[in-house]
């Protein structure tokens, strides 16, 4: 017998896992929703599933076995314990809460209760990070040393609640959440150093641009960057190894990985360059021969997988995609890049 879901809050991203839901996975089906916005409620309607006139009709209706909670950020929480308080399992939209402290709250309730909850994190299925994840995986360039993620756009706001702080708005708290999640997944070993400018170019409230700088105990560096104010796109990575350099240029995965060919002993060419001061000795690029260039490796995104590992995680046979120890440490680093954005410094952890 399916598992059956409500979702709070019937917005894109509601639209979305509402979408995949009923297009990939056999085994659960959304009953209803509820929005207290009138158009979303139309929607919902059309949908032919049931509008729910309050959450506390969720939180009362005894076939409802899982809860999505893709609200804004500032009610993830309440609306989380509450419905882990009325024998719901949860899934809730990241950010789940604002800090770690908040997200410990939700785990105590969900083990208090015996429930699930955990978090969506769909940005784990997105080609670029897939491309990356394999190319680190098989260690096709050598150790890593320095990664680069940069998320840029051109727009100057940010759509409608996200612009304040009351509601949890801001980038670090939106792209920085799912940036920092593929970081930890990737990246080996622990964060030891953040150091993080944050800008309030268009939003007065909010953070609206930040570069994050994070140095690992095994001397990997990261940079995290989101910007809503650059008008000229920049590469989406640019991974940098021992043995070679990885480029995706964008989310359709243009780019390629340039590494020293194997077989042949590397050597780079040497010429003198005039500039305007006199002559520079400029050491140029390896000669062609030493190294190979090859494509992306494209992997094929299943994203219905989530939903259908949730419904195997409430059956007890698999561990959720996203564990507590995961969610929990995304949101530890959060807590020390807000504190590195105040301080206006770098500062010293072990994440």
């Amino acid at each position: 017998m399916p598992y059956k879901m409500a979702i709070i809050g019937f917005g894109g991203m509601a639209n979305g896992h509402y979408r995949h839901i009923t297009e990939n996975v056999r085994s659960l089906s959304v009953k209803g929703a509820y929005d207290i916005r009138p158009e979303a409620r139309e929607d919902i309607v059309k949908k032919g599933i049931v509008s729910y006139g309050s959450p506390e009709e969720i939180y009362g209706d005894n076939e409802i076995d899982l809860v999505l909670i893709a609200t804004q950020n500032d009610v993830h929480k309440p609306y989380a314990i509450a419905c882990l308080n009325a024998g719901k399992n949860v899934v809730c939209e990241k950010p789940a809460v604002l800090n770690r402290a908040e997200l410990e709250e939700i785990y105590a309730a969900a083990e208090k209760n015996g429930k699930f909850f955990t978090v969506h994190q769909n940005r784990r299925w997105d080609p670029d990070y897939l491309a990356v994840k394999k190319i680190l995986e098989k260690n096709m360039l050598g150790a890593p040393f320095r990664i680069e993620s940069r998320v840029r756009g051109s727009r100057r706001y940010l759509n409608n609640w996200r612009s304040y702080k009351q509601n949890g708005g801001g980038m670090i708290l939106d792209w920085g959440v799912h940036l920092a999640d593929q970081m930890l997944l990737i990246a080996p070993g622990a964060v030891v150093n953040v150091d993080v400018h944050s800008h309030n170019v268009y939003c007065k409230e909010v953070d609206d641009n930040f570069t994050a700088l994070f140095r690992f105990d095994n001397g990997l560096s990261y940079i995290i960057e989101v910007t809503y104010h650059n008008f000229i796109e920049p590469v989406r990575w640019n991974i940098l190894g021992e043995n070679g350099t990885a480029v995706v240029e964008n989310w359709n995965l243009d780019g390629k990985i340039v590494k020293l060919n194997p077989t042949i002993k590397a050597k780079t060419g040497e010429e003198i360059y005039y500039g305007p001061d006199g002559p520079v000795r400029v050491k140029t690029a390896m000669v062609k021969e030493s190294t190979v260039e090859l494509p992306l490796p494209i992997i094929n995104a299943d994203r219905g997988a989530y939903y259908r590992n949730i419904v195997k995680a409430l059956g007890g046979t698999e561990k959720p995609f996203v564990t507590p120890e995961q969610a929990l440490r995304v949101m530890a680093v959060i807590d020390a890049m807000f504190e590195s954005a105040e301080k206006g410094c770098g500062i010293k952890c072990r994440i």
